[in-house]
């Protein structure tokens, strides 16, 4: 018998699997290219030490809701005091029409 290990990755490989990543390929992508899991290749980019996870929203979606319709108010030149109302809306919502406006 021999310890042999399996080696899933060669140096090529991670080669290539990291300047994919670096270069802005997702990790979907990346897994689809190689055969690999998407979580062997976030396994493998972490152990690289290029691997960032997505950051999540942060508490405080209300001032965030507050500066969309800031944004809105002044691209329809009125004050925000007159569509205060909205932010009721969803930020999703919020987002479309500041985009929609700022056309």
């Amino acid at each position: 018998m021999t310890n042999a290990t399996v080696q899933n990755y060669t140096p090529e490989m991670t080669a290539q699997i990291v300047g994919a990543y670096k270069s802005g390929q997702t990790v979907e992508a990346i897994a689809s290219e190689t055969g690999k899991s998407t979580r062997s290749i976030v396994a493998k980019l972490a152990r690289e030490g290029v691997y960032h996870a997505k950051t999540k929203a942060k508490a405080g979606q209300t001032v965030r809701k507050a500066e969309l319709i800031t944004e809105i108010a002044h691209s329809i030149g009125t004050n925000e005091e007159l569509i205060e109302s909205l932010e009721k809306a969803t930020k999703e919502a919020l987002e479309l029409i500041a985009r929609a406006v700022r056309a």
